[in-house]
């Protein structure tokens, strides 16, 4: 990959392209934190693991997309440039969100309600699937060869960060509404302030230079998809592995609400600790990944990872607390972050630019999309069909283990270990 454009692309470009991510990934996860008051909206039922269920169900219904996006957004931007396809996932995610806000609840209009989140949640999906290639490419190809790990991960971090904001509006709301009030209205107004700076963002999106050269593209002979399907099949276990240890995260609040009853404030905390763990070791793991190379970035801390996850679900589940539970986020967030900020890297370094924008951009919709997004509903599945509320851990320690694996098969990608004796 040449770095000829690097100079031309100024970390306040950088910042932006970071910032339109981290506002497309709040507005998708804000869903999560808010996912029992939104069950009770859309699908009520006088069973509360129904209405839980169908509203987790919902909130997996935009996975299922999120390859299609990943595919043709990412395709588009590796055809057109990374700036049109990340503009247009941009406009698409901000559609969804304004949907999604403005739905009145089942009691006004009946089953159009569901209907019509199920569809907003699609079209979110649509677009994420569609912005991480480019996203991804953009800042891999606008960064100094030294730099690559470092500049790549701030696509990671910037999930962190918009998980820390998620977390820290989900606290605020739940410490300041009654339990009445977050079901009736609360919950929109998370989505309506991802709303409100939707203009920001896309004004800094459209003033982005290109870091594709699509003349150069256009004319070199295209590389063959089959030819990196060994990549494929690699990061889509690695990312798979991965995004369970995220969504598990993800999951806590209502895990903790559903089986340890915990008070929504205390269980929205959650989100802040994995947000601040997300965005610091993300930033870590790449600054690092640069010295040491990619591998054991990504190796130890999931040998680590892979081994303590069943002692803290003990822990939590013999002393459920606020305290143990904010623990048991934070030593699990920096572990599985540190690991697969990296991972990320490996895979972005490891395709052409002919095809890196839509292969990434797949390969994580994919993995997204068949462990991720299921994750939330298979594990509260599980919790209820085992009786066991360590089911959560099994389950991500089985992920954990698969995704190591996979780690120990991918080559060292780092060019300061590739170029070492």
């Amino acid at each position: 990959m040449s770095n000829a454009g690097t100079t031309a692309i100024s970390r306040r470009h950088v910042v932006a392209a970071v910032a339109g991510n981290a506002l497309e990934f709040y507005d998708f996860t804000a869903y999560t934190f808010f996912a029992i008051q939104i069950g009770q909206s859309f699908f009520p039922s006088k069973s509360a693991f129904v209405s839980l269920m169908l509203s987790l169900g919902t909130f997996g219904a935009g996975f299922l997309s999120r390859p299609i996006g990943g595919l043709v957004i990412g395709a588009y931007a590796d055809r057109r440039g990374r700036k049109p396809a990340m503009v247009l996932s941009f406009l698409l995610m901000g559609a969804g969100i304004l949907v999604l806000a403005l739905t009145p609840s089942y009691a006004a209009i009946g089953i159009a309600a569901p209907l019509i989140v199920i569809a907003a949640r699609v079209v979110q999906g649509f677009a994420l699937g569609g912005q991480v290639g480019p996203a991804t490419a953009y800042l891999l190809e606008a960064s100094a060869l030294e730099t690559r790990g470092f500049y790549t991960t701030l696509q990671y971090a910037s999930q962190g960060l918009a998980a820390l904001v998620g977390g820290l509006v989900a606290v605020a709301l739940a410490s300041a509404l009654s339990a009445a009030h977050l079901e009736s209205y609360g919950w929109r107004i998370a989505f309506l302030l991802g709303a409100v700076v939707l203009p920001f963002g896309f004004a800094m999106q459209r003033a982005l230079p290109e870091t594709l050269a699509i003349a150069a593209t256009d004319s070199a002979p295209r590389d063959n998809i089959r030819d990196h399907l060994r990549t494929a099949t690699l990061g889509v276990l690695m990312l798979g592995s991965s995004t369970i240890a995220v969504y598990t995260m993800y999951y806590l609040p209502t895990f903790a609400q559903s089986e340890l009853h915990m008070r929504a404030s205390v269980a929205s905390a959650t989100g802040v600790v994995f947000g601040f763990c997300n965005l610091v070791f993300s930033l870590l793991s790449g600054w690092l990944s640069d010295r040491i190379g990619r591998k054991p970035v990504m190796i130890v801390p999931r040998v680590v990872l892979t081994v303590v996850i069943v002692p803290l679900f003990l822990w939590l589940l013999a002393y459920p607390s606020g305290t143990v539970l904010l623990t048991l986020t934070a030593i699990v967030a920096a572990l599985a972050t540190f690991s697969s900020a990296a991972n990320l890297v490996v895979i972005a370094e490891m395709l052409p630019a002919s095809l890196r924008s839509g292969m990434l951009g797949t390969i994580y919709a994919v993995a997204i999309a068949f462990f991720g997004g299921s994750a939330q509903l298979v594990e509260a599945w599980l919790v209820k069909a085992t009786g066991s509320a360590m089911a959560p851990a099994w389950y991500l320690t089985v992920a954990a283990a698969i995704g190591l694996a996979a780690m120990f098969l991918v080559p060292e990608t780092a060019p300061v270990k590739r170029s070492s004796p």
